[in-house]
């Protein structure tokens, strides 16, 4: 499926979109290469998707860069994950913020070390008034984690008597959600060929679009990109009503 700027409208377009980066690793052992090199190069494709994104006029980019669960890969690997992490937050948050791009890192940073939570702040400080895409980046990030995380916000405003537990709705819980200040979840992908969403922005994916590809990501440029749009674009998005009541709805507006 091939995405024609020309014949689609921004309102068709998804607002928020984010992407599970998974297949770095196969791609380098395919080629006779450590695992490592794989992640090294998925930043390649990372910068194309903010390129493209950025063109395209999304407003929201959220990548799965490290889950809580990836703690238990083997030591040399998760070290060099989180060296290549201070690697590309030096490197780039620079360039993110001459391009008006807001940086964002969402996840439980407690685990990190000091100096790569100071790189973390110093990047939120540096692009935090920028008014372009916001790319948000997911790190030691669970959706358990995020709605436990929400949950126990509320249980100690209930606690000090703040509000009452029947005041909880799923409006407020919302609220304390990852990225509550940002537009719904429009469209999720996941490259590599695993049709699973590995406890990623359950809450945000409540009603989002899943788009499964068999390309690893060190191979997702923005043909790629664009083929998962043009998918998107061309399903019809229902919110549980009926195609009927979707359609009466967009004549009325």
């Amino acid at each position: 499926m091939v995405l024609n700027a020309d014949k689609i409208s921004q309102q068709s377009l998804p607002k928020h979109v984010a992407i599970i980066m998974d297949g770095n690793g196969r791609w380098a052992q395919a080629k006779n290469r450590p695992r490592v090199y794989g992640h090294k190069k998925g930043v390649d494709a990372v910068r194309q998707s903010v390129q493209f994104c950025t063109r395209l006029g999304i407003q929201s980019l959220t990548l799965f860069a490290f889950s809580s669960e990836n703690w238990r890969r083997p030591e040399d690997e998760v070290n060099t994950l989180m060296e290549l992490f201070l690697f590309v937050l030096g490197k780039e948050v620079k360039k993110l913020h001459k391009n008006n791009v807001k940086l964002n890192i969402i996840g439980d940073l407690s685990r990190f070390s000091e100096g790569l939570r100071n790189k973390v702040d110093a990047a939120h400080e540096l692009t935090r008034n920028n008014t372009g895409l916001q790319l948000n980046v997911a790190a030691n990030y669970g959706g358990r984690w995020d709605i436990t995380n929400a949950a126990t916000t509320l249980a100690k405003k209930v606690a000090a008597g703040e509000m009452a537990a029947e005041d909880i709705t799923e409006e407020l819980m919302a609220e304390q959600m990852s990225m509550a200040d940002q537009g719904e979840l429009d469209l999720m992908i996941r490259t590599g060929g695993d049709l699973r969403i590995s406890n990623f922005l359950l809450w945000q994916a409540a009603y989002a679009e899943l788009y499964f590809t068999d390309t690893l990501w060190p191979d997702f440029n923005e043909a790629a990109f664009a083929d998962a749009i043009a998918c998107y674009v061309a399903r019809e998005r229902r919110f549980g009503c009926t195609g009927e009541q979707i359609k009466q709805l967009l004549a009325e507006t």
